[in-house]
């Protein structure tokens, strides 16, 4: 019992020392990878080795495929380009397998030693994280060493060797069994070496190892496919085809586990190496075999996966891809495209704001405000997501960008609450009264609100770029909308004097109209204030412009 428990230890500390490295390489290079593979599918020769570098430094295909499939659902690359990287993605894996196959006992107690060091002492700075990552490979490597032990040990059981013996009867159940442990183990890596480990130290019989690699070689695919279950149809499509590639894998290697047993053992008498290289040889067969099919199989998986429709609620989030949220960068940018998704659903209302009250069209102004409800649980999906995305996780640069779109979507919910009210206002004090603003002072409202419009792009330029220029020309245009205020509010009173009306009629409402539209400019404006004080602008900016903004937390 004790020597069994010592197996189960092991292996559950190789499975959580890939678990740190992942998680650690993620944490500090996940922009540099997201970049890597948007830039390296410009060819299938440069889509596959990006998949063969990104899956060799992160060491799980599940991962790439992850972050792979986010882009798909994201629009940013084609369906075939992503299958072609998953290709590499696959190679990449098991060519760590072949590397952590070898004799590196020495490396483990270097790379603990000098991980600990690393994290005590910068533990929150990228040197820690580097730290949790050689922590993550050292126990890897001290954990293969541990199961070789125990299993030298247990193999000398007679009912351990009866009940691998029952292995050897069944290919179906071999496959089933390596499927089912590397979906348990979350990471087809860590089942490959502990097979090859035991095959090593004569737990189980070579061709029984063979039969669980290409198990775990299917239940990699299909862990990724249950992985991104819940989401869009878009993001389900890459980890269905990278499947349809393992398939046609196991088709074609399973008749051959018998031949690569008898002819394997002439040119490599070590059972481990057999079994890694089986692995290594599994997924460059299906590369060289599915290269040249994946537009047809990307086709496919386009039939058996359609696109869904376009739904008429606009409020559905179209870009929180939930299978991100490993990636914290990769979720970071998933947020601040719904953010942008918020903001012109806001530039709808607004746009149809004019069109209200020039044209009294109270089924419009009904709406609109309707609208405005949309906003409302779009912000509340934004915020929502961006609470599961751990901020010890981000860098400084991501961390700023986390309350940058915080505000930004804040701002936003704002602004339609802001219009829905003046379309709420524009009903009940001019159209059911049937009245009309004068000639001039809708001219005014309608300047004023042009310049609004202008603003809130100039805002969602300024959110996307981070450009310094655009910052400080948005925030000048706080000074001049405020300017603008003050001289329609006169003219207004000017007409008042004169006895206009149709002025006095609307009187309240053209005012209430004025200062709320100057509120919107206020919220739109202070998406500059973050920009500036990163690149410390903000002090150059005339005073009355430099003020200061409230805070996402006391919004809050």
């Amino acid at each position: 019992m004790k020597h069994l428990l010592n197996l189960l230890a092991a292996i559950a500390l190789l499975v959580w020392g890939i678990q740190m490295v992942r998680t650690g390489i993620l944490r500090v290079f996940g922009a540099n990878l997201r970049q890597l593979i948007a830039r390296g599918v410009r060819t299938q020769l440069l889509a596959v080795l990006s998949g063969v570098g990104v899956t060799a430094v992160v060491q799980s295909s599940t991962a790439t495929a992850l972050i792979v499939s986010a882009f798909v659902g994201q629009g940013m690359i084609s369906l075939m380009a992503a299958l072609t990287v998953m290709l590499g993605a696959d190679v990449g894996s098991a060519l760590m397998a072949v590397v952590f196959s070898l004799d590196l006992s020495w490396l483990s107690p270097l790379c603990i030693f000098v991980g600990v060091v690393l994290y005590v002492t910068r533990q929150d700075g990228k040197a820690g994280r580097v730290g949790r990552v050689l922590i993550g490979l050292g126990l890897m490597l001290l954990a293969l060493r541990l199961i070789t032990e125990a299993t030298l040990v247990l193999t000398q059981s007679e009912v351990v060797r009866t009940l691998l013996m029952a292995l050897t009867s069944d290919i179906t159940l071999e496959i089933m069994t390596g499927a089912i442990l590397a979906i348990v183990s979350y990471s087809s890596l860590a089942t490959v070496l502990l097979v090859a480990t035991l095959a090593g130290s004569g737990g189980i019989p070579t061709e029984v190892a063979l039969g669980l690699v290409v198990g775990a070689n299917l239940g990699s695919g299909l862990l990724a496919v249950l992985t991104t279950l819940r989401a869009s149809v878009q993001t389900r499509q890459v980890p269905i085809g990278n499947l349809l590639f393992k398939m046609v894998g196991a088709l074609v290697m399973i008749p051959a586990i018998g031949l690569w047993h008898t002819h394997i053992q002439a040119l490599v008498p070590d059972k481990v190496s057999q079994v890694v290289l089986f692995h290594l040889a599994f997924n460059a067969m299906v590369t060289l075999l599915c290269l040249p099919l994946t537009g047809l199989i990307a086709k496919a998986v386009a039939k058996i996966t359609p696109k869904e429709e376009v739904s008429a609620a606009l409020s559905r989030p179209h870009h929180l891809d939930a299978s991100a949220l490993s990636t914290p960068s990769l979720a970071i940018s998933c947020a601040a495209r719904e953010a942008l998704h918020l903001a012109d659903l806001v530039e709808t209302m607004l746009n149809g704001l004019k069109t209200v009250w020039q044209t009294d069209d109270q089924k419009l102004s009904g709406e609109l405000r309707a609208m405005d409800d949309q906003v409302d649980s779009l912000y509340s999906a934004i915020k929502y997501y961006m609470t599961k995305i751990s901020r010890s996780e981000l860098d400084e640069g991501e961390g700023r960008r986390w309350t940058e779109i915080i505000s930004f979507t804040i701002n936003m919910e704002q602004v339609g609450d802001l219009v829905e009210r003046v379309l709420q206002d524009v009903e009940d004090k001019k159209i059911k009264k049937g009245r009309q603003f004068s000639q001039a002072g809708l001219l005014e409202i309608n300047e004023m609100h042009d310049h609004l419009v202008a603003n809130l792009r100039l805002a969602m330029s300024v959110f996307l770029t981070s450009n310094v220029r655009d910052a400080q020309k948005l925030l000048e245009e706080k000074n001049r909308f405020r300017e603008l205020e003050l001289a329609y509010a006169a003219t207004h009173l000017n007409r008042l004097a004169e006895n206009t009306i149709q002025s006095i009629e609307t009187s309240s409402l053209h005012i209430d109209i004025i200062s709320d539209l100057k509120r919107i400019n206020s919220l739109l404006c202070s998406v500059a204030y973050p920009v500036l004080e990163a690149n410390s602008a903000i002090a150059r900016l005339h005073p009355a412009a430099a003020e200061v903004p409230v805070t996402p937390n006391e919004r809050l």
